[in-house]
Formats: C-alpha cells, structure tokens, sequence
C-alpha cells in the first residue's frame, strides 16, 4: 500500500512540473530597423511580455503585440521598458516587435521575456490528482494539501526566477549607463582641463608681451 501511494505521489509530482514555456532574449537591434519574434499561444491562456533596453543611447525603443489576426494589442512609443499581459490569448503565432527606425545612428541592446501559461495543463494536472482517490484512505496523507503546498512553492520559485532575470537586465542597463556617463564625465573634464591650460598660458603669454613693449619704449 505504502508503495503505491508513493509511485501515485511521484506521478503526480512528475505532472505537475511540466517544463518551463518562458523564455529569454536579449539581442541588438540595429540603427534605422525593426526586429519581430513570433510566440505560439493556445486558447484562452495568458500571454506576458516584459522588455528592457538595456544599452544604447535614448534607452527607448518602439514597442507592439499583434495578435496572430493581425491586431495590434499594445503599442509603445520611445519608450526604455515595459510589461504588458494578454489574456485570454488566441490560437496562433503572436508577434512581438521592436521598432528602432526612428535613430539613424544608435543601435540598441534590448532584453525580453516571455511568460506563456496554459491551462489546459493545469486541467490535467487536477484530473491525475483526483485519480489517486480519497486521502484518508491513503495512509492520511492529504494529497490535496501536499498538491497546494507543491504548486505554491513551484510558483514562488517560478515568479523567483523571473525576477532575478529581470534584476540582471536592470544591472546590465544601469552599468552600460554608468559607462556610458564615466565616459562623458571624462571627455569634459579633460577638455576643460585643455581648455584652463589654454587660457592660462594666453594670458600669461600676453602679460609677458605687454612688459616686453614697455620696455622697447623706454629705451
């Protein structure tokens, strides 16, 4: 008995941890172009698309979700990072694009996540558990808490993940900023460090000159 609560229990274990449907890109789009990504979506599930741009100058880029009917469900405009949720999610190949013809000179570093849940799955994962029968028959194990407790922990970590993963696309934006402003500060210091030692010698080459005439006078 103890042995077939135990293979049930790892079954059902098995089910409910289907492998990942997120995904993760971080990619360059060119000056005076646009990228799209196309992410296959089943009826009514849930569809999350979050995005950063993580370098290049302006930080923004163009941004849009078109539905696989060719709806545009989202649009943004020069704009550096973005969440937006489609639910509940069409059939088909949804596009994901990102615009950056508006800069002739700047590429752009972008990073996008997608989160794509299905219920179907959730539907079957409930219809194994119910199969294993009562709990009180099952050696008291309460299967329905240990399903609960389980998925909890699952979705922590799941939503753990996807937040570190955004944390590191903030990190990499905030240090290519940093860089990029390290850069700037010392152009400018050394050109106006150029431009102090400039004037000072001028002035000092003038004051000599003046006493120069003086004394060509005098004599």
């Amino acid at each position: 008995m103890l042995c077939t609560v135990l293979m049930a229990l790892w079954a059902s274990l098995i089910s409910a941890f289907n492998p990942s449907q997120d995904s993760e890109l971080t990619f360059l789009l060119p000056a005076g172009a646009s990228e799209c990504f196309f992410q296959t979506a089943q009826k009514n599930g849930t569809l999350e698309v979050e995005y950063q741009v993580i370098a290049g100058a302006g930080m923004d880029v163009d941004f849009s979700i078109i539905s696989p009917h060719g709806n545009h469900l989202a649009s943004e405009f020069r704009r550096s990072d973005g969440v937006h949720m489609v639910d509940p999610t069409e059939e088909g190949d949804y596009q994901i694009c990102f615009d950056n013809s508006f800069s002739r000179f700047s590429e752009k570093m972008v990073f996008f996540e997608v989160i794509l849940e299905n219920p179907a799955t959730d539907a079957t994962v409930d219809e194994e558990w119910a199969r294993l029968g009562d709990p009180e028959n099952l050696l008291e194990y309460k299967l329905e808490d240990i399903r609960e407790s389980i998925e909890s922990v699952h979705r922590h970590l799941e939503r753990s993940r996807q937040m570190q993963t955004v944390l590191r696309a903030f990190e990499a934006r905030d240090r290519n900023l940093l860089e990029d402003n390290q850069w700037r500060v010392s152009f400018w210091s050394c050109t106006s460090l150029v431009v102090m030692l400039t004037v000072a010698f001028t002035q000092v080459y003038t004051v000599r000159r003046l006493f120069d005439d003086k004394r060509k006078v005098r004599s």
